[in-house]
């Protein structure tokens, strides 16, 4: 027990909520407070207590195995048994009456559940004969603990496949994902055409793009251009500009995602007025990944959208790049040519790339963490806000592979994707097996099918009287408001 006069007035660690997981109590991150001289019983737990929580997750519990006593705070509840219960039974039926959804029954609250002290009084425990509850833990104990071992090694599984994915990136950003077009025109004994040409070419369209656009604009007013001089009013997109540039690979070289893109812009306010059942998709940051350029449809909104140019301004086309840039900035997206017709929304922006400039290749790129995402990443700016800019967007430098060597790199990225993508499914439903497999544990445990019955077993019903009785002998006295008996 805590010594009273040592502990008084002191500051001590106590457990909070988020100490006590399923099974276990996790003492890394305590914290300290005073406890007073009448709070020190009251709020301290010890070994062999049970910690149920209270919120949260109503009804999680452990037991406290610690070699030392300890606090706790109001947030927990401390149950301790008369007579010959396992703590952990009771840890395990918790358990098992919140997987199946009957620890609900118990829980109070509006708009949050609470299982409170009161709720626990009244909790229907189920009492096997000791030895039995012995056996029934002690087996859940040797099951949970392979279950456990086998689901935590398929999370090192994922945690590995997703660094996997980051270095298969860093490899293409830095050049060593495949061999260079150079490297593979000196075996095959051939001309290539470098990275400085494609981006001549790609400069050469962009400006014939924005000249086929102005010259509409302007017929669409009924004026027709006596000269070249509209031509002057061209704004020349900002190129790299790397005082000290790393060395690229042979063949390569620096470009900017302003010379890369001929169109970016942001999605449209205001359309929840235009929402529908059916009619065009109205992707979203929930459309966009991390590690991926593949849209997830698996929940699409819809629209109907409004006539003239706000609609046809926000309308992605396929090669497409969508960018989030509120929130969780720099998830990418790449549009398949097949979507059909879709817009976007205020929190996510479209680039349009340059024809010539191979969006994939680009999509990939700004997806990279040692990439665009880092460069995006360092560009985040709000005060209460986390977003980008659309000159942020056309403000990424990037190294620039020869066009066949993007390709052949894209295509080796996705193999890479396509085979970890497997790996990942297959970890998550494992995973998913694994709680199954708790679930039905747990109900085979608690319908006594798990071990053995033994008829030598003092039956529970002699074990319930011996806690009746213990706990008669210790009922405090009632008295009168007089004071009498």
């Amino acid at each position: 027990m805590l010594d009273k006069k040592r502990t008084e007035g002191k500051r001590l660690p106590y457990l909070r909520n988020v100490n006590v997981r399923w099974g276990h109590v996790d003492v890394d991150d305590l914290l300290e407070m005073p406890f007073k001289d009448g709070e020190l019983e009251r709020y301290s737990v010890a070994p062999g207590d049970i910690l149920v929580c209270e919120g949260g997750e109503p009804g999680r519990a452990a037991v406290w195995r610690g070699e030392t006593d300890m606090m706790f705070q109001k947030a927990l509840h401390r149950v301790r048994f008369r007579g010959e219960i396992d703590p952990s039974w009771l840890v395990y039926q918790l358990l098992h009456d919140a997987t199946l959804g009957l620890l609900q029954a118990y829980f109070t609250g509006t708009t949050i559940d609470h299982l409170t002290r009161t709720s626990i009084s009244r909790y229907r425990v189920r009492v096997p004969p000791l030895p039995e509850q012995c056996r029934v833990v002690s087996a859940l104990d040797s099951y949970f603990t392979r279950l456990d071992a086998a689901e935590q090694a398929l999370k090192r599984v994922q945690a590995n496949l997703k660094r996997y994915r980051a270095s298969v990136l860093k490899a293409a950003v830095e050049g060593r994902l495949v061999p260079t077009e150079a490297e593979l025109a000196r075996r095959e004994g051939r001309e290539y055409e470098p990275a400085e040409a494609l981006l001549e070419r790609i400069l050469a369209e962009r400006r014939k793009r924005w000249e086929e656009a102005e010259l509409e604009k302007m017929r669409a007013r009924g004026k027709e251009p006596k000269d070249d001089t509209w031509k002057l009013q061209y704004n020349e997109p900002t190129g790299p500009n790397v005082s000290v540039p790393p060395e690229l690979p042979e063949g390569w070289c620096w470009a900017t995602t302003d010379q890369l893109f001929h169109f970016v812009t942001s999605g449209s306010r205001g359309w929840a007025k235009y929402y529908s059942e059916q009619g065009a998709m109205f992707l979203r940051m929930g459309n966009l990944d991390h590690d991926t350029i593949a849209l997830d449809l698996s929940e699409v909104q819809r629209v109907t959208p409004p006539p003239g140019a706000e609609g046809m301004r926000t309308r992605v086309m396929g090669g497409d790049i969508l960018i989030s840039i509120t929130a969780d900035v720099g998830m990418v997206g790449l549009i398949p040519d097949d979507l059909g017709e879709a817009y976007i929304n205020q929190h996510v922006a479209l680039a349009r790339a340059v024809p010539g400039a191979y969006s994939r290749h680009l999509a990939w790129y700004l997806a990279s963490e040692s990439g665009g995402k880092q460069q995006l990443g360092s560009l985040e700016r709000g005060a209460t806000k986390v977003g980008l800019g659309l000159i942020d967007l056309r403000s990424v430098l990037l190294p620039l592979p020869p066009r066949d060597e993007q390709e052949r790199m894209v295509a080796e990225i996705e193999q890479r994707w396509d085979e970890v993508l497997r790996m990942e499914e297959s970890a998550k439903r494992s995973i998913l097996r694994i709680a199954r497999l708790r679930q039905s544990i747990l109900k085979w445990a608690f319908e006594g099918k798990l071990v053995d019955q033994d008829p030598d077993d003092e039956p529970a019903s002699v074990l319930l009287e011996h806690i009746r009785a213990e706990r008669a002998a210790v009922r405090p006295t009632k008295r009168t408001r007089k004071g009498r008996k």
